[in-house]
């Protein structure tokens, strides 16, 4: 084969350009420390680093967004929880010290207060938030679980379902005492004789009622002062039925309950209830309370409220309802489907590849409905308690005085302060009984609180398994990505310092190569 001088200077050339892409080739490697620069150069190490950077990206969101976000809801809710069983306990601990009998006026006015403060604290905590959404409030996380004013206006239709099983013994108090003004009252008032009944009742969640829907569809209240519910039982085979009938009369107030009977006492027909408008209870006669409890019945109760005042459950967290404050637009609320299961919002995070968490708890897990109605209870009877001994203070000051010295203002005074005393023994009396009910009561919601606290925990810790497991994979993958794509420094230094020796070496040869001419032969 004959070489020419083209043919030396075409492959010195070739070698020169080859080696001077080795130096640049591995210049931009010095620079980046990247294997590659372009996908061309090697598709092998480009696919498998879109692969590897699409693997950490993906881990990269749930590690450090989706987790992050989880552990901060999860961290909310649990604060709110545990700040709510610490007002449990406070209002416990106030039943445990009011159940003494040695208390003192003063005594029964600091409970009082606390209680008072208490009150307005028991549903706060559900209006807890995390970046602006409310965290027991389901999917409407853009709304509060307590009205935040006063709403006189605001109306709902609710439907609840009442159990056998919330049935309760409870006492009624009539006929008490007002003090006399002077000695005219003293002599020619009528001396009432204060009543204690006691009834078993539903008392349902709110107050100050417009009218309870009967089984006919028609709203009954105060006017239409008698109405019929259904009720689901189960007879004596074992079977349910649904055929259930109980007749229900409607007054506005105790007071009209107890005018409508008569004799001075309470009473209901047999096999019969009341429903009182004021305080939002239904009242059942023994023969009907035995008859719902035996059967284990289960009542469908539909009522209207207008007004909410501050701090007071909305109805659509708990109960299925209609907002009908606009009657126009009324807006539709379902808690419970049409078996009567729970419907549950739960809001879930994806913290790893096919793995969801559900990070919310439902208001109805937490805040009792029927807690705050019996902390107002025990500040009526507290109240109730105080204004009577005051009653029984305030008579026995005017038997002190010189202008009812007389024998036949003090005889009457007498009988005053007989009625002001039974007046005062009944409401000390429901005192401590509520004061010793509502401890165990104050349990059961401490059980309840617990039980949503342990599931916040166990979410809590499955999520931190997760996170721990997330985080080990994006190392490894960080790890893959990196030796995938990247070369050590050392190792890039070693291989240019040998391209660039080549390359001098070329040009080197080159000059000698280009010495040579036709002139050295002549």
């Amino acid at each position: 084969m004959r070489i020419t001088n083209n043919i030396i200077l075409h492959n010195t050339s070739n070698n020169i350009n080859g080696n001077k892409i080795n130096v640049d080739s591995l210049n931009n490697q010095m620079s980046s420390q990247k294997k590659i620069q372009r996908p061309s150069e090697d598709p092998v190490i480009a696919i498998r680093a879109l692969r590897l950077r699409s693997s950490l990206s993906e881990i990269d969101q749930y590690y450090e967004k989706n987790i992050p976000d989880a552990e901060s809801w999860l961290d909310i809710t649990e604060t709110a929880i545990r700040n709510m069983k610490d007002i449990i306990t406070d209002i416990r601990t106030q039943c445990v010290y009011g159940a003494q009998d040695s208390l003192t006026t003063d005594n029964r006015n600091a409970i009082l207060e606390q209680l008072q403060k208490l009150r307005e604290q028991v549903y706060s905590e559900g209006n807890a938030d995390y970046a602006g959404r409310t965290v027991f409030t389901g999917y409407r996380t853009n709304k509060k679980l307590t009205f935040l004013k006063d709403e006189q206006t605001t109306s709902y239709e609710i439907s609840q379902k009442l159990s056998y099983s919330s049935i309760e013994e409870y006492r009624y108090y009539g006929n008490d005492v007002d003090v006399p003004g002077n000695e005219f009252d003293i002599l020619n008032g009528v001396i009432p004789n204060p009543t204690s009944e006691t009834f078993d009742r539903i008392r349902l969640p709110y107050d100050g009622i417009d009218s309870i829907t009967g089984k006919d569809g028609n709203p009954a209240d105060e006017t239409t002062p008698s109405t019929v519910i259904g009720y689901s039982y189960v007879d004596a085979a074992g079977v349910t039925q649904t055929d259930g009938e109980l007749t229900v009369t409607i007054y506005d107030t105790y007071e009209s309950w107890l005018a409508a009977s008569g004799n001075g006492t309470y009473e209901i027909t047999d096999d019969q209830a009341v429903f009182i408008r004021d305080t939002g209870e239904l009242i059942f006669s023994q023969g009907a309370a035995s008859t719902l409890k035996t059967g284990k019945a289960e009542l469908d109760f539909n009522y209207a409220k207008t007004g909410f005042d501050s701090g007071e459950l909305r109805p659509e967290y708990y109960f299925n309802c209609t907002d009908v404050t606009d009657p126009a637009n009324p807006l539709i609320y379902e808690k419970f489907d049409a078996e009567g299961n729970e419907i549950y919002q739960d809001i879930n995070y994806v913290v790893a590849v096919n793995q969801t968490l559900t990070v919310n708890t439902n208001a109805s897990s937490v805040f009792d409905a029927s807690l705050g109605r019996d902390v107002d209870e025990l500040i009526d009877a507290v109240q109730r308690s105080l204004e009577a001994n005051q009653k029984v203070e305030d008579i026995k000051n005017m038997m002190k005085q010189e202008q009812y010295a007389s024998d036949a203002a003090q005889a009457k005074l007498e009988e005053w302060l007989a009625a002001a005393q039974k007046e005062a023994d009944y409401a000390d009396d429901n005192m401590q009984k509520l004061y010793n009910s509502y401890i165990g009561k104050c349990d059961d919601y401490s059980e309840k609180v617990n039980l949503a606290l342990t599931d916040v925990g166990s979410k809590g810790q499955s999520l931190e398994l997760t996170k721990n497991r997330m985080s080990q994979q994006q190392t490894t993958v960080e790890e893959l990505k990196s030796t995938n794509e990247d070369r050590d420094l050392s190792d890039i230094i070693i291989d240019y310092t040998s391209a660039y020796t080549a390359y001098q070496a070329s040009l080197q040869a080159a000059s000698q190569v280009n010495q040579v001419t036709l002139l050295n032969y002549l």
